[in-house]
């Protein structure tokens, strides 16, 4: 009998240490994401100021920012001196949004620009115009804040010229900056050239330029640990959810309508690139995931 009360007591014990486990790991899961993974939204082009989208504008930062965003995308070019600035595109039609019609002489207009008559144009009369320094000053006073990049460019050697540039600009101001800047690559070989560059912490592989499969897409997520952001047209629940399988945070673009926001969240979608659409106000979307 007393055998058989010990055995009773060492199953009991037992049992309670296996629950006392099965708690400890459902509150490992359950930890919330930390850092850059925290947060689901983008703002794309340093997010819109006004009404204006494609600023990338140093306001459009301060005030996205202070309405709770704090991970912002930027489109980086190099000037006719290469030098690297805060810019969508050279079009003729970027600067005819950008209100720099007045500021700029006929000729410049849908022209490389150089330097200082980038720096020198004010974007729709209001806007500062950013480079690289500037963005990682941002970076150093907005200790919390992270960058992604467009840099567009997929030619090797203007991905190290471009990424060579601005590591160059964050060690000058503090190395550590380098652990929130995220780089977008647009195909498979440029995390090769990238990592020449810099081993970046997180880097986020943009689809809408690339040519690969939604199997190449998995199998590459698998093998680099690389993020995925894609156009909201190929979110299908399906591919979402393997690229979650496989690892990947998966964000869409560039979505600015709560019902579809919504919609895309169902599907698994982590993070939304957004012109309007600031962080705070997720929580006010209702059916959320």
């Amino acid at each position: 009998m007393r055998n058989r009360h010990k055995i009773t007591a060492s199953v009991i014990i037992i049992m309670a240490l296996v629950m006392l486990l099965i708690v400890f790991l459902e509150k490992e899961e359950e930890q919330p994401a930390a850092g850059f993974d925290s947060h689901r939204v983008v703002a794309h082009a340093m997010g819109g100021i006004n009404g204006h989208p494609y600023t990338n504008a140093y306001e459009a930062f301060v005030a996205n920012y202070e309405q709770g965003t704090r991970v912002f995308e930027t489109d980086l070019l190099l000037t006719k001196d290469d030098r690297l600035v805060a810019r969508h595109e050279w079009s003729g039609e970027m600067s005819k949004d950008l209100g720099q019609q007045d500021v700029l002489p006929a000729r410049k207009q849908g022209t490389v620009l150089k330097y200082t008559e980038f720096m020198n144009s004010p974007i729709l009369d209001l806007y500062s115009p950013l480079d690289v320094e500037k963005i990682v000053e941002l970076l150093q006073h907005y200790p919390d804040a992270y960058i992604i990049t467009d840099t567009k460019e997929t030619d090797p050697q203007l991905v190290a010229e471009q990424f060579t540039l601005l590591t160059e600009a964050a060690v000058r101001q503090d190395p550590a900056i380098l652990e929130r800047i995220i780089p977008q690559i647009y195909n498979q070989d440029m995390l090769v050239e990238l990592q020449k560059v810099h081993p970046f912490t997180s880097v986020i592989y943009t689809l809408y330029e690339s040519k690969d499969s939604d199997e190449q897409v998995i199998e590459f997520v698998k093998k680099t640990g690389v993020d995925i952001t894609m156009p909201v047209g190929r979110a299908t629940k399906g591919f979402v959810q393997r690229l979650k399988a496989a690892g990947a945070r998966v964000y869409v673009h560039t979505v600015n309508d709560e019902d579809e926001i919504r919609k895309l969240s169902t599907l698994g979608v982590d993070g939304f690139y957004t012109d309007f659409v600031p962080e705070q106000e997720l929580d006010n979307i209702r059916g959320l995931r």
